[in-house]
């Protein structure tokens, strides 16, 4: 068993307490507000009526139009035009997520998170609807896309559209969608019946689809997915992860002996400190655990294990060199924009504190015992990173705080509006405004950036995407945070 210093110790307080007195209360209800609005800045398609962001405008409107098929709407995943149907499902199960556990907290707000939900829930159905002939999980050629710095509204680059089918298969992409399927229809159960039905049941027939033909997406898409988004880490978590949200939403028992069945073949206790959109093993077991802390399930005991597992390894001063500390306390791993790991490992911490908190547990980590209090604090210390509690002074998200990023990598807010610009500006003509130090002329409210490096520096620089880019899976998860920090802090 891992034992904790006494050195340890102090590192574990002084991340939460000694660097925390010299800062201002953080406004997490602004920042809650602010997080929500930033996926209208991600809107594709046909922007309705209570668009709030009002730079952005209509566009790409003939999605699908080469296959005969509408496929309008959706979000864009980054600061780019492309449609990705993995990175895009993995944010709606977490927004799901965060209104599931969190909702109540969210207060005024839960309506426009609604919104947020079914914008992508929305595009999923329209990406399933021929299931299990073909699944639609991509609109736009990135190779296109990325040679070029335009707006959305303007674009003319390939808008290819990529499908698996049963002899192209992509369980990764298609077990990812069944659970945001099934999230969300728990989100809509008590809202829209009609609505979560229907997202039920397509969850049902795309998990369906992605068990019986297995194989990873990058495998049948190639360079159309990678290196964007190739799936490293394999398709089996995705199964599983897929099962555990059908679990959650219908309470069958298939979906039970499925988990049971499969905790081996599908290596549920691999890489216990990861996830993300490519890794779903930490979200499992935490997931899973709730059932095992509240009684209802020893046989996925193991999961409870893994998931304590998961704890101990992020605890700073724990010798994981998987995750590590900065000198101002922010989590940091390896591999490109770092804040998608400290929101949703931070988002698990949280999530977890809740489950042990009800259960009344606590997780047993060497030296110490993990309570419930020290995960919420752990997860609140990173929060207020973000919005500012950093050596640098600096909200990590646009518009919130007096000082943040004003240069992110995102071409959207970087180029003149349509309103201000209505012409159109072709590919190349945007490559001055990418390489321009002026600050982006229209602001992406809410969006958090890749972030600061390992010693807490940040270039505020377009060209440095890995620390200017912001995304939906950054976003997704610290929604559910701030809802809960709104009501508690």
């Amino acid at each position: 068993m891992v034992k904790i210093s006494t050195f340890s110790l102090l590192i574990i307080f002084s991340l939460l307490f000694l660097s925390s007195l010299s800062f201002a209360h953080q406004n997490y209800k602004d920042a809650l507000k602010k997080s929500i609005l930033f996926f209208e800045g991600q809107r594709s398609g046909k922007l309705p009526p209570d668009q709030r962001l009002h730079w952005r405008r209509d566009s790409a409107l003939l999605d699908g139009h080469s296959v005969g098929r509408d496929l309008t709407g959706g979000y864009y995943d980054a600061g780019d035009n492309i449609k990705f149907g993995f990175p895009m499902a993995f944010s709606i199960t977490l927004l799901s997520w965060s209104v599931i556990d969190f909702g109540r907290n969210m207060r005024g707000e839960l309506p426009n998170a609604l919104k947020a939900v079914r914008w992508g829930t929305d595009y999923l159905l329209k990406a399933t609807a021929e299931v299990p002939n073909v699944m639609y999980v991509q609109v736009g050629d990135p190779y296109s896309d990325h040679n070029c710095w335009e707006r959305p509204e303007d674009m003319d680059t390939l808008r290819t559209v990529y499908t698996i089918d049963r002899n192209h298969p992509g369980s990764d992409v298609a077990g990812e969608t069944a659970a945001a399927l099934a999230a969300a229809s728990i989100v809509f159960r008590s809202r829209d019946r009609t609505y979560s039905r229907l997202l039920l049941s397509r969850a049902v027939k795309v998990f369906k689809f992605a068990n019986k033909y297995r194989g990873a997406y990058s495998s049948s898409l190639k360079r159309a997915v990678c290196p964007f988004y190739c799936d490293v880490n394999g398709y089996q978590d995705e199964l599983l992860w897929g099962a555990a949200w059908l679990h959650k939403a219908t309470r069958r028992r298939e979906y039970r002996e499925y988990i049971v069945k499969n905790e081996v073949i599908l290596r549920a206790g691999d890489t216990i400190n990861e996830f993300g959109w490519d890794n779903k093993h930490a979200g499992i077991n935490v997931l899973i655990s709730k059932e095992v802390l509240m009684g209802r399930a020893d046989d996925l005991r193991n999961f409870k294990n893994n998931a304590d597992g998961f704890i101990c390894s992020v605890i700073p001063g724990v010798a994981h060199p998987e995750v590590q500390y900065s000198p101002g306390g922010l989590i940091f791993k390896t591999g490109g924009s770092n804040m998608q790991h400290v929101t949703s490992l931070s988002f698990l911490l949280l999530a977890y504190s809740n489950y042990l908190s009800h259960s009344n547990h606590q997780v047993p980590c060497g030296g110490i015992s993990a309570s419930s209090t020290l995960l919420k604090q752990l997860a609140k210390r990173q929060v207020d990173y973000i919005l500012g509690d950093n050596p640098l002074r600096m909200s990590y998200m646009v518009g919130y705080g007096p000082h943040y990023p004003q240069r992110i990598h995102h071409r959207g807010s970087s180029l003149p509006s349509v309103h201000v610009h209505p012409a159109h500006i072709g590919c190349k003509a945007g490559s001055r405004f990418y390489l321009s130090p002026n600050p982006n002329p229209n602001k992406l409210v809410g969006a958090v950036v890749g972030g600061p490096d390992l010693t807490d520096a940040f270039p505020d620089s377009r060209p440095y995407f890995q620390e200017s880019e912001p995304t939906t899976y950054i976003n997704a998860p610290l929604v559910g945070l701030l809802a809960y920090f709104s009501a508690h802090a």
